[in-house]
């Protein structure tokens, strides 16, 4: 029953975050359509069979029964319907295809537009409303790097402190894992080891194994200080306090939360610490539960390590959210042209309703609603990069030939048309059935 309702709760969290993107993606072509007195004959939530729905005036506002997209027809346009029945008469005055060239240009990518208006404007309210929660570099004191990392791999070593990347310093670790920066061709990262800066290039190899294994991450940066040691745990028992700092085990020196972590969970037997308390040091033998592995200790508190709080006005919140919005597009390009090019993975890479439900869930999971809108601001960039794409049956396919029309003053054939847009479809239930069959491998190992 547990396994039922976190799928539904799933479900309920990702169709929630589909609507709102689909609902303004498809309210840009409705509004303009209407705006340039074009006739908008359905305005559908869903795509058919048609489930629910009124109509008012000459429009059908309804849901559909597949909620995975949506769309507007307006008249005398040859779409996703194909139908052609109104080729056989003069355009009428308030049909698509009777407006100027630009006015069903604007009419077209009029989706596009708000769905970036849309992140633009979640990046906004929540720069506006929380801030940003940021860690200077300067407050870490160097990284951990377990054997097992995807770090270790790549070349870095513990006690490396990240100070740049791609060749330009950062102040904050946040930067330091930007959607740009990470996409980018030939990542570098800045790092002061034995007093000695130095380069460390990651590969392209590496980026596939992100998502599965992590990165990066402020954790790696954490002192082994304790916030707290609950009552009746062998911590607790042993005479630790919260604000100690473990620096040693078993004689080898420790720094950093997740060595400790490393260690308590790989011992076997009990493990002698080197606890220091303000100014003075003292031993603890100490043994582990044997089940959970743990002594019952718990992290330091980010907000103790130096964490900021970055407050932002109207006008810097703008702002902000222009230059998250930008961040996101400019990321999620380069990750598009870097599977084109074959630098990574598309099986890795690219992920269908399944993965983006997965990834909508934990992302509220984690931070509640500021996560939702979070993902729902990145999913909103992404459709509208996918609508744009020069490929039939998507805007970027009319785009497409209105740019050709409008250049040779010369309108394509019906048939090139209605071929184009039938060729465009099975293009887009071919790659809805491989990145289904995609998801289904990688998360359920099928």
């Amino acid at each position: 029953m547990d396994w039922f309702l976190s799928l539904l709760n799933t479900l309920l969290i990702f169709g929630g975050a589909l609507m709102i993107l689909v609902f303004i993606h498809e309210l840009g072509h409705f509004l303009a359509a209407k705006f340039f007195g074009m006739r908008v004959e359905r305005f559908s939530i869903g795509f058919p069979p048609r489930v629910w729905g009124f109509q008012k005036g000459d429009t059908d506002y309804c849901i559909g029964a597949t909620p995975l997209g949506g769309y507007v027809k307006i008249s005398g346009m040859i779409d996703e319907s194909m139908d052609t029945d109104h080729l056989e008469k003069e355009p009428e005055p308030w049909e698509y295809r009777s407006k100027p060239v630009w006015q069903r240009i604007v009419t077209i990518t009029a989706g596009v537009i708000f769905n970036m208006i849309l992140a633009f404007f979640i990046y906004f309210g929540l720069t506006y409303s929380q801030g940003k929660a940021v860690l200077p570099i300067d407050e870490t004191e160097g990284i951990y790097v377990p054997e097992t990392s995807i770090l270790h791999e790549i070349g870095f070593e513990t006690g490396d402190k990240i100070v740049g990347v791609n060749g330009q310093r950062v102040v904050y670790f946040n930067e330091l894992v930007s959607a740009s920066e990470l996409t980018s061709d030939n990542l570098t990262y800045m790092v002061v080891r034995g007093g000695q800066q130095i380069s460390v290039p990651v590969t392209p190899n590496f980026l596939d194994s992100l998502q599965t294994r992590g990165f990066l991450d402020p954790t790696y940066s954490f002192p082994s200080k304790i916030s707290s040691v609950p009552a009746g745990r062998p911590a607790a028992e042993a005479g630790l306090e919260a604000g100690d700092r473990i620096v040693s085990a078993n004689g080898d020196t420790v720094k950093y939360w997740v060595q400790l972590v490393e260690i308590i969970q790989n011992a076997d037997s009990a493990v002698t610490f080197g606890v220091q308390r303000e100014d003075s040091l003292f031993y603890a033998a100490i043994t582990p539960d044997p089940e959970t592995k743990t002594i019952g200790i718990a992290s330091p508190q980010i907000q103790t390590l130096g964490l900021k709080r970055i407050e932002y006005g109207l006008w810097e919140s703008v702002a902000e959210g222009y230059n998250q919005t930008v961040e996101q597009t400019v990321g999620i390009v380069q990750g598009f042209t870097r599977m084109i090019t074959g630098d990574i993975s598309v099986t890795q890479n690219l992920g269908g309703p399944i993965a983006i439900a997965s990834i909508t869930r934990e992302a509220t999971d984690q931070a509640g609603w500021i996560g939702f809108w979070n993902i729902t601001a990145l999913l909103s960039i992404t459709l509208a990069i996918l609508n744009i794409l020069p490929i039939p049956a998507l805007d970027g396919g009319h785009l497409v030939f209105l740019l050709y029309e409008g250049i040779t003053r010369r309108e394509p054939s019906e048939k090139v048309r209605m071929i184009a847009q039938q060729i465009g479809f099975f293009l887009m239930i071919g790659l809805f059935i491989f990145v289904m069959f995609n998801d289904a491998f990688r998360y359920f190992g099928l």
